[in-house]
C-alpha cells in the first residue's frame, strides 16, 4: 500500500510503498479517503513527543481521517466491513498514521461518518473537533456563558466557535481583521488580536468573560487570564504551564462518544468544516509547510484515495 512515511526524526516526508498494517483484535481497518493535516503530526515526526510516545521508524503521521471499513478484527462488534467513518486514530505508539491507503484504528476511536459532510471535510474533523469538544468541557461552558476563543479562525477555534455556539454560548472569538466576516459566519464577535486584546475584550466584556481557550499559545495564555473571571476555566492546549497559573491543559483523547456527538451536530446542520486547502498525499511537505505558517483559515486536508 501507499503511505507517507519519514524515516528520521526531522526528515522531509516521502510517499513509499509500505506493508499491509494488521488488523487487532479491537481494531477496525480502514481504507482512507482523506487525512486530515494538523499540527501535531509535523511535531510527531521532528520527534517533539517522543517523551510522551513510543515512536517507531520509519513513521507514518496522521491522526485523522475519513474512510470506509475494510476488516474489522475478532472483538469488534459495533463496525462492519463497507461502513463510512471517521477516526482520530490515535494510539499511546506513533508508527501505522493515516496519511496511509489502510490504517488501523482502535474501535474507541471511530464512529460513524455525518451524512451531510463530504469525504473531505469529514476528513478534517476527528482531531480538531474532539480538541475543541473536550476544552469546552474542560471549562464547564454551558448555555448562558460568555466565552473567548484565541485563535478562532483556525481549525480548533472554528469547531469550539460552532459548538459553543450551538449550546447558546455566547462567543468573542480573536483573528487578523480580514476574517472578522469569517468569525460572524461561525456565530462570534471577532476582535482583532495583538496589541489591546484586553482592552477589546473587556470592551465587549467589561464584567470578564466566564472562560477562555487558548487554542495558540505565547500571549494568548496571559490574555486568557487577564480576562477570565476565574483561571480555573482558562484552557490551553498549547501552554502546559497554564496549570501552574490555576488553569487547565488538555490534550485530545479518542472518543467514540465525542466523534458521535461532532457528527450529530453536523447532520443537525450546526457545525460544519471549511476547507482551506486539498493536496494530493505526495504533497505531504507542502501542506506541512502550510500548516507552521499558521495561516490557515480552518483545515487542510490530504486525498489519499
Amino acid at each position: 500500500m501507499k503511505a507517507v512515511t519519514v524515516a528520521a526524526f526531522g526528515d522531509a516526508p516521502q510517499v513509499s510503498e509500505q506493508p499491509e498494517p494488521k488488523v487487532g483484535p479491537d481494531t477496525v481497518l480502514v481504507r482512507v479517503n482523506y487525512a486530515g493535516v494538523n499540527p501535531v503530526d509535523w511535531k510527531v515526526a521532528a520527534g517533539r513527543l517522543d517523551p510522551i510516545l513510543y515512536t517507531y521508524l520509519p513513521l507514518t503521521p496522521g491522526w485523522d481521517l475519513s474512510g470506509v471499513v475494510e476488516r474489522v478484527g475478532p472483538a469488534v462488534t459495533e463496525f462492519a466491513p463497507g461502513d463510512e467513518v471517521i477516526a482520530y486514530a490515535r494510539t499511546d505508539t506513533a508508527q501505522h498514521g493515516t496519511y496511509a491507503e489502510l490504517v488501523p484504528a482502535p474501535v474507541r476511536s471511530v464512529a460513524r461518518k455525518p451524512d451531510s459532510l463530504t469525504w473531505q471535510q469529514a476528513g478534517g474533523l476527528p482531531l480538531a473537533g474532539l480538541t475543541a469538544l473536550q476544552s469546552l468541557e474542560a471549562a464547564d461552558v454551558t448555555k448562558g456563558d460568555t466565552v473567548l476563543v484565541n485563535n478562532a479562525a483556525g481549525g480548533v477555534g472554528s469547531f469550539a466557535l460552532q459548538i459553543a455556539a450551538a449550546a447558546g454560548v455566547r462567543v468573542i472569538g480573536t483573528a487578523s481583521e480580514a476574517k472578522a466576516d469569517y468569525l460572524r459566519s461561525l456565530g462570534a464577535e471577532p476582535v482583532t488580536y495583538g496589541e489591546g486584546l484586553v482592552e477589546r475584550v473587556r470592551a465587549l466584556a467589561p464584567g470578564g468573560v466566564d472562560a477562555s481557550m487558548d487554542f495558540y499559545g505565547g500571549e494568548a495564555t496571559a490574555v486568557s487570564l487577564k480576562v477570565t473571571k476565574s483561571p480555573s476555566r482558562v484552557v490551553s492546549i498549547a501552554d502546559p504551564a497554564v496549570r501552574e497559573r490555576g488553569g487547565r491543559y488538555a490534550f485530545a483523547r479518542p472518543d467514540h462518544a465525542g466523534l458521535t456527538k461532532l457528527s450529530d451536530l453536523a447532520d443537525a446542520g450546526k457545525l460544519t468544516v471549511h476547507i482551506d486547502r486539498e493536496l494530493p498525499l505526495a504533497e505531504a511537505a507542502q501542506a506541512w509547510r502550510l500548516s507552521q505558517e499558521g495561516r490557515t483559515t480552518g483545515k487542510i486536508v490530504l486525498h489519499v484515495s
